[in-house]
């Protein structure tokens, strides 16, 4: 387990699962506490008891169950409250709060922020708060979800909107996928300097036992395929050198379905 400063919070980081990453935001200034994708109980319920902390609420990012799936036994036993998307109400189980970009979900001590990124699911939201991004398997280290529901262009959409918030915002993923997904991409952009710097890197937190979580929406930028096309050089270069057309999108399409075949 990790923990992370921020101005307003503390964002408690905890492995779950076989490489999925849970998140509890810890109010400074009020009693509020979230607990974000709860994969399993075991974790969270020990971070409780370490930090004395009593969650009133769980956010679920989308419906799968390995983000949902102790939102019941959490629900049951610290009596928090359940914040899901209102597209996908009938999938998330225990919901109690219905939100959406438009009606954001009001916690005192806390200004939450929620974008809709359609793409890995028809109803997958991200939720910022301040300078710290939870997306959930929207975005990922030097990488993007798989498109189990929504299409290509919703994905890219989604993905443009994350990268348009500020530079320095943290990127708190839910899943360990880094290492893998920088494999990928060194094959796809090879003169990337800072893609070799970040392959370095990463793998020393790695080897030492640290997550490559939090990242930041820079480093996405300079280092992740699937944000790659927004750079025009690299669009271009990619479209030639592949024979696709010269846009963003196709250049993030035919990126994603070679990472499919990966």
């Amino acid at each position: 387990m990790w923990s992370h400063d921020h101005q307003q919070f503390i964002v408690h980081q905890l492995p779950a699962l076989n490489d999925n990453y849970i998140y509890i935001i810890q109010a400074r200034a009020h009693p509020a506490c979230i607990i974000i994708d709860p994969a399993e109980a075991g974790p969270v319920e020990q971070a409780c008891r370490q930090y004395g902390l009593h969650p009133t609420h769980i956010i679920n990012t989308h419906h799968h169950w390995d983000h949902t799936g102790a939102n019941l036994a959490l629900k049951q036993m610290f009596g928090c409250r359940i914040i899901g998307h209102a597209s996908d109400a009938e999938r998330i189980p225990g919901i109690d709060i219905m939100v959406s970009s438009e009606e954001p979900p009001v916690i005192d001590g806390l200004d939450i922020v929620i974008l809709d990124v359609p793409g890995h699911t028809i109803g997958h939201m991200a939720i910022v708060i301040d300078d710290a991004l939870f997306c959930g398997d929207t975005l990922f280290g030097a990488g993007c979800g798989r498109l189990f529901e929504g299409s290509y262009a919703q994905m890219w959409r989604s993905l443009q909107c994350l990268a348009a918030l500020p530079d320095g915002t943290q990127v708190y993923c839910a899943h360990e996928y880094t290492l893998a997904n920088l494999a990928f991409a060194a094959s796809i952009d090879k003169n990337n300097a800072a893609l070799q710097k970040r392959i370095r890197e990463d793998e020393c937190k790695r080897r030492q036992g640290r997550p490559t979580i939090p990242s930041t929406i820079r480093l996405e930028k300079q280092t992740n395929p699937f944000l790659r096309p927004l750079a025009d050089d690299f669009c271009r270069e990619y479209a030639a050198h592949h024979h696709i057309e010269h846009t963003p999108l196709a250049v993030f399409r035919d990126i994603r379905q070679r990472k499919d075949r990966w």
